[in-house]
């Protein structure tokens, strides 16, 4: 965050949760309660906007009056635990085949006819 936002944070920003990653969830102390009220969100750590979860998410674009609630949200049990963006980690998928994966890729199958110009 900038010196910027962490002065208007603390200036006008009033705490309204956190999340499992750390991430402070804030609201316009001047606009609360209003219809069109202000709300931001401080990563913890890389600023990475798939790091939000749904229920922060849905609270933030105003989907939901209220914040979620510590430990309210429930889990289905066909539900997999939020996982933010991979990409350009050391985690991120790489199918066989990938580049960083080694590269060899299994044989094309009879399905496969490549075009030959004539």
């Amino acid at each position: 965050m900038t010196i910027g936002t962490r002065l208007f944070t603390w200036w006008r920003g009033e705490l309204v949760g956190t999340d499992s990653f750390g991430n402070r969830y804030y609201r316009d102390k001047r606009t609360a309660g209003r219809k069109r009220e202000r709300r931001w969100v401080l990563y913890k750590g890389e600023p990475e906007a798939s790091k939000v979860p749904p229920e922060w998410h849905a609270w933030l674009h105003a989907i939901v009056k209220d914040p979620p609630k510590p430990g309210a949200v429930s889990q289905r049990p066909w539900q997999k635990e939020h996982l933010p963006n991979l990409t350009g980690t050391e985690a991120a998928y790489r199918p066989l085949g990938s580049q960083l994966r080694g590269g060899q890729r299994a044989k094309a199958t009879g399905d496969y006819e490549p075009w030959v110009p004539s």
